[in-house]
């Protein structure tokens, strides 16, 4: 019974680290399914982290704690919207080179997020710990069922949601007219210019998504983990939420998957502290260990030669049809 039940927390802080990747790489599936690479991941992970702190903070502040955490997540996702529109603007608009505006969101969004922390808190480097953030709820009858029960139904409300993104993400994308046209614009922009599908406002819906989803990625560490925001809160995650698009193919559930997997690394980073074993083990090898797994991936399937969407990382020019 003592092994199950440390297996079922292991599970369920496994979760808790995978939940913010899941949104990114979700997020970043649209995007380069429209055919935009989104390397700036990172940077809206950012956005959305730092907007949720401050909109958690004021919301807070006014004595509406329950509501707090909730308009945290809707000022990540607009936040991590306003990014994405730069994104979009600059690589369908102007045709900019995808991967270095990927690089400079990810620049700018550090950069502003910082400022903006120093100046509404009088030069410190993070903002005040949150008291109105998500606690876990355990779902009745479902928790109690033996592992599953603490592994997958006592969670945060943000893992509820990732649990129906999942397999609402890949239904839009397999499943619908929209997915359908998004998918071809990132396969082929030319033949679907040819039957009226509109390449610049499919991938600008790519771009947005992978915004708002990534903001939410963002917010979610603010709200389950961190309980704050400063320049480390993101610390990668959005580069890991990448490798989890190329790893799992392009396709929710194989993100998911890859997420999922990346999250264990980390739950085994924190959960190993638990254990007088772990004091002969480094901590700087402990928290390496998700970015080296990371890099292991990308090998792996850099040698495999795993291709992305046809289309994608090229500026659509209808007069080369």
């Amino acid at each position: 019974m003592e092994t199950i039940r440390i297996l079922s927390e292991l599970a369920n802080i496994t979760l808790v680290f995978s939940t913010a990747l899941i949104f990114a790489a979700l997020g970043g599936i649209f995007s380069e399914r429209s055919g935009v690479i989104n390397i700036g991941l990172e940077g809206l992970m950012v956005a959305g982290a730092f907007a949720a702190a401050i909109g958690t903070a004021y919301v807070e502040a006014a004595g509406a704690y329950g509501l707090a955490p909730w308009v945290g997540v809707i000022a990540a996702m607009l936040f991590g919207l306003v990014f994405s529109l730069l994104h979009a603007v600059a690589t369908v608009t102007f045709k900019a080179n995808q991967a270095i505006i990927g690089v400079v969101i990810n620049i700018l969004a550090l950069a502003v997020t910082v400022y903006l922390v120093k100046v509404l808190y009088d030069g410190a480097g993070k903002t005040d710990t949150l008291n109105a953030v998500f606690s876990k709820v355990p779902i009745p009858g479902l928790s109690q069922i033996p592992f599953f029960g603490e592994a997958l139904f006592n969670a945060y409300p943000t893992t509820y949601i990732a649990y129906i993104l999942v397999p609402l993400s890949a239904y839009v994308l397999y499943k619908t007219p929209f997915g359908l046209r998004l998918r071809s614009v990132g396969e082929h922009p030319g033949a679907s210019d040819t039957v009226g599908i509109n390449v610049k406002k499919y991938r600008y819906i790519g771009v947005l998504i992978s915004g708002v989803l990534a903001g939410l990625g963002g917010a979610t560490i603010t709200l389950t983990t961190t309980d704050d925001f400063s320049h480390n809160t993101i610390s990668g995650q959005g580069f890991i939420a990448l490798a989890a698009v190329i790893f799992g193919r392009w396709h929710p559930y194989g993100a998911a998957a890859a997420a999922i997997f990346f999250g264990f690394a980390q739950a085994i980073r924190n959960f190993a502290t638990l254990f007088d074993w772990s004091r002969d083990i480094p901590t700087e090898f402990l928290y390496m260990l998700p970015y080296v797994l990371t890099l292991l991936v990308l090998a792996g399937a850099a040698g495999k030669a795993v291709k992305g969407p046809a289309a994608a990382g090229e500026p659509y020019d209808p007069g080369k049809r």
